[in-house]
């Protein structure tokens, strides 16, 4: 991705840098070709050279550029479970993946971590941003995920013929998981992404309380992706489901629903961290009906909802590690709304707002693996980073309103917001 040639000076903007630490009323900020030369106070007798391009952030607050760690590209508006994989050809789906790649960094999501994709659509969208032939995060690719045969991912049923290899490969035993892995690290994803527990969305056959992959399903999964330096990850809602996952080496885990003392231990032992994405569980909850969703299953979200909310916050007071991420992309959970958790874990699970701030920066960029490069706003790092009018510490609410968005920067380029036709190179 293109790097900013151009010396920036951003002035006077309340700074919230991502470590956690108070935030500073009046600062500097530098950038010169690219990356933050200086942040810090305001230099009241600085010297400014005239080829310094001033953007003048008075009422503002400056943040690092947010990261969506659970995102899904290739989802668009999906109410039903075909929507997935069977709706649209791949050729078209492609194309909402760019559009909801840019609709994401205009939303002041300058970074994100593929969930799954149809296909390996998100390979290929990382390579077509990263090369700037279309906006976006910069992205972690996922690919198709893998999933136990008769799991919660395996909704297409044998009559019809058509598999569900365009989404997720079944597997049964960890001969097939192997397979599995070997086929995602010829596609080129950076992680692999699993289902060894069940969802409230299937609550016949696979609830959020029962399991999709065996132990020695997902260990051999972890085996064979660790052996070619990915990393894995797995929809894990039923505790046995995550007790599994840590012991088997998962390096993160989604959703940690139903965490118990025992998981908890496993979990802090090794530093893992959990995205919750619990504000599709609040859509799903609140929405569901508008959409026919069965009652069963809504009640489900709730109990995931609570569950979830309750495992977050036990996480954080622990001393674990959270990140950010909703699940967008269904038809009662669009793109576009990702701001929208942030919002949700202050004021509905308990997450202060400089805490949940650094979820979405910092923690998103560790679990990226690109924390010396991006989620705080530091010397060196990558000027990636978000103008907002107003004090988003005091009202978080503002994050989604990405039409006023001053700036959203990557590299020192500003690529949305009110001043991106002005775009300094």
């Amino acid at each position: 991705m293109k790097l900013g040639t151009r010396t920036l000076l951003i002035r006077h903007g309340m700074l919230v840098d991502g470590t956690g630490q108070r935030a500073l009323e009046r600062s500097d900020i530098e950038i010169d070709q690219g990356r933050i030369r200086y942040v810090g106070p305001v230099r009241e007798s600085l010297s400014l050279d005239p080829k310094i391009t001033v953007i003048d952030a008075t009422g503002h607050t400056v943040m690092p550029g947010l990261v969506e760690a659970h995102f899904h590209p290739t989802y668009f508006n999906v109410a039903q479970l075909e929507d997935l994989d069977i709706k649209y050809p791949v050729e078209y789906v492609t194309l909402l993946a760019a559009s909801n790649a840019k609709l994401a960094l205009e939303c002041g999501y300058t970074a994100a971590r593929s969930g799954g994709s149809l296909f390996n659509i998100d390979v290929w969208l990382k390579k077509a941003i990263e090369d700037d032939i279309t906006l976006g995060p910069r992205l972690a690719a996922s690919g198709r995920e893998i999933c136990g045969v008769g799991g919660l991912m395996d909704w297409n049923p044998d009559f019809r013929r058509i598999g569900m290899e365009g989404l997720v490969l079944l597997v049964s035993g960890p001969d097939e998981a192997r397979s599995a892995v070997r086929k995602l690290v010829k596609d080129g994803v950076e992680w692999v992404k699993t289902y060894p527990t069940g969802d409230a969305a299937a609550p016949n056959v696979n609830d959020h309380h029962t399991l999709c992959m065996t132990f020695e399903e997902m260990h051999a999964v972890v085996q064979t992706a660790h052996n070619h330096k990915l990393k894995v990850t797995g929809h894990c809602r039923a505790t046995e489901g995550i007790k599994n996952a840590l012991r088997a080496g998962y390096d993160a885990i989604e959703h940690g629903t139903f965490m118990d003392d025992e998981a908890l231990d496993l979990l802090l032992a090794r530093d893992v961290p959990v995205v919750p994405a619990l504000y599709f569980e609040k859509a799903s909850v609140e929405h569901g009906p508008s959409f026919d969703m069965p009652q069963e299953v809504i009640d489900g979200h709730q109990e995931t909802l609570e569950a979830g909310a309750e495992s977050a916050l036990k996480i954080l007071k622990a001393g674990g590690r959270i990140g950010m991420g909703g699940d967008y992309g269904f038809a009662w959970n669009p793109h576009g709304d990702y701001a929208k958790e942030l919002a949700f874990f202050v004021n509905d699970v308990g997450f202060s707002t400089m805490e949940t701030i650094t979820c979405a920066t910092k923690r998103g960029a560790e679990i990226l693996g690109r924390a010396s490069e991006i989620g705080t706003l530091e010397v060196g790092k990558l000027a990636d980073l978000l103008i907002v009018p107003g004090n988003v510490l005091t009202d978080i609410t503002l994050l989604q309103q990405r039409d006023r968005f001053l700036a959203v920067m990557q590299g020192g380029l500003i690529k949305a917001g009110t001043l991106a036709s002005t775009r300094p190179e």
